[in-house]
């Protein structure tokens, strides 16, 4: 079990921009340039780039999706305090 995750995410407030965003990545569109246009989060500017983490530093909902990806891997929607995540799995 891996101790630490290299993530990143678009935050967005529903569920409803979260599911057309995903779809739009499963059509094929460029993740970051997504998380660009789109992320609510500060690291949108970054195409939603977090670094690297480790259990405990995120909110449980996120870490636990996070940790259950493959490196590649995108989340469907997951919901925290925060709003509606995307997550991508780098490494």
């Amino acid at each position: 079990m891996s101790t630490k995750a290299h993530c990143a995410h678009i935050l967005v407030k529903t569920l409803t921009e979260a599911q057309a965003l995903k779809a739009r990545i499963d059509r094929g569109e460029n993740f970051s340039e997504i998380a660009k246009q789109a992320s609510l989060c500060p690291s949108g500017k970054k195409g939603g780039d977090l670094g690297t983490f480790g259990r405990g530093q995120m909110v449980k909902p996120f870490e636990v999706a996070a940790f259950q990806l493959e490196k590649g891997q995108i989340s469907d929607p997951v919901k925290t305090e925060f709003g509606y995540h995307i997550i991508k799995r780098i490494g």
